[in-house]
């Protein structure tokens, strides 16, 4: 067994196909010499995944990222990483390489990234393909936030349903969480300063979010948070630390008086429960905290 083993060290160390695994964190905790050489990292380091990805479009190295703000980009780009069991997709990276990525998470949040040279197809049928992931990425994406929007939030909480009710030891919660009087936000200062909210509001929550959570806007001002293989105390601590985090936030500059609450409902996944049950009793909860005076997390058992 040691042999094969030390075989297989050797084995994924000379290979040119790239392989990383990344901890529940997102940390690099493994890299062999394609991954390291492509992505200039050093044999003893091991940085976050979002260090390395601004560190790299500074010194234009690793991954092209198309875009005019590498801030947003990195916010949309998260709110899709590793909340999915397996994804698969294409990208390519500066020095003219294109690369088929696949993504395997486990349980725990540790994550297996490989990937494999695919840069012989033909660069017409790469644009296609190009194209057609950008169209899944904007469908998945809140225009406004860039966080995930409604049907990708939908679908991750079907797939959280699905993957606890085949594990009897797993739980999830889910939290929907709503900004307090937020027509009022609009009605005073306008919907520029309503939209400046919501964009600030997503931009805080965000670092709070574990990298197996999903964190999303649903509509208006509605946002769901799904955190697999969490407890309700767990999810409460989670949840607590956004309240506070909000009631500090100033996001208007020239309107420095300008501050909001949140409101949110807590539930745990039942057993043999439907998504649309467990998304219903989270609502319920959240209801309660609002007719209980807002700005606070009301838990469903």
């Amino acid at each position: 067994m040691n042999q094969i083993s030390e075989r297989l060290a050797e084995l994924q160390e000379d290979s040119v196909v790239m392989i990383a695994l990344y901890d529940q964190d997102d940390r690099l905790r493994y890299a062999n010499a394609a991954f390291r050489s492509t992505f200039a990292i050093e044999p003893d380091e091991t940085p976050l995944w979002a260090e390395l990805m601004r560190r790299n479009t500074r010194a234009g190295k690793g991954t092209i990222i198309r875009t005019a703000d590498f801030e947003t980009w990195l916010v949309s780009a998260q709110s899709r990483r590793g909340k999915l069991p397996f994804r698969a997709f294409e990208t390519d990276v500066v020095d003219g390489r294109w690369f088929w990525m696949t993504e395997t998470v486990q349980k725990d949040g540790w994550m297996l990234c490989i990937a494999s040279d695919i840069t012989h197809l033909k660069a017409s049928e790469r644009d296609v393909r190009q194209d057609r992931d950008f169209a899944l990425r904007a469908s998945q994406t809140d225009e406004l936030t860039s966080i995930s929007n409604r049907r990708f939030m939908m679908a991750a909480l079907e797939s959280m349903v699905h993957t606890t009710a085949s594990n009897d030891t797993a739980t999830g919660c889910i939290c929907i969480i709503d900004l307090d009087y937020f027509k009022r936000i609009n009605d005073i200062y306008g919907h520029q300063a309503g939209d400046d909210v919501l964009i600030d509001f997503a931009r805080r929550v965000h670092p709070l979010v574990r990298r197996r959570d999903s964190f999303g806007r649903i509509g208006g001002e509605e946002f769901m948070l799904i955190l697999p293989d969490t407890t309700l105390k767990e999810g409460e601590l989670i949840v607590d630390r956004i309240l506070s985090t909000v009631r500090g936030a100033r996001p208007i500059h020239s309107v420095p008086t300008l501050s909001y609450t949140c409101s949110a409902g807590l539930a745990e996944l039942h057993a043999g429960e439907t998504a649309r049950e467990f998304y219903a009793r989270a609502d319920a909860a959240l209801y309660h905290a609002k007719q209980s005076g807002r700005d606070r997390l009301r838990i469903v058992a």
